[in-house]
């Protein structure tokens, strides 16, 4: 098992004292890494900062992430993961955003859960399947 990295939960932690280390120490052994999704929205980030101070802050704690989590693709095993998780949303009426789904897909696909911030879980726990644990800061 392991966790994919949400940008929620770097959001949230921009916003608190705690540091990665700290959060990924707190994990343990378990595998962690960041979808390349998460990575862009993350870098989206630093581009709208309000200042240069801010962005270089964003990007200090972007770094201090992929450091220690590896980046991963969106890769064709994901894509069918993604298809099917569609299908299924879509079926029930309880659709997702497009970026998170994409989150969820290779969460699935690798076999892992998603660490998200306090209030980014309530979407992710309506894939069927998916682990979903909210950051404690």
């Amino acid at each position: 098992m392991g966790l994919l990295i949400d940008t929620s939960a770097v959001v949230a932690l921009e916003r608190e004292t705690t540091s990665w280390e700290a959060v990924l120490e707190s994990l343990g052994n378990e595998p962690v890494a960041v979808p390349a999704i998460v990575y862009a929205e993350l870098l989206a980030g630093v581009q709208l900062a309000d200042t240069p101070a801010r962005a270089d802050a964003r990007r200090a704690k972007i770094e201090a992430v992929v450091t220690r989590a590896p980046i991963v693709e969106f890769e064709a095993g994901a894509a069918t993961r993604w298809a099917t998780v569609f299908a299924q949303l879509h079926r029930a009426g309880s659709l997702i955003p497009t970026n998170d789904l994409t989150v969820a897909a290779t969460a699935l696909h690798l076999g892992f859960g998603i660490l998200v911030g306090p209030t980014g879980e309530a979407h992710f726990r309506r894939v069927p399947e998916l682990r979903v644990e909210v950051l404690r800061a």
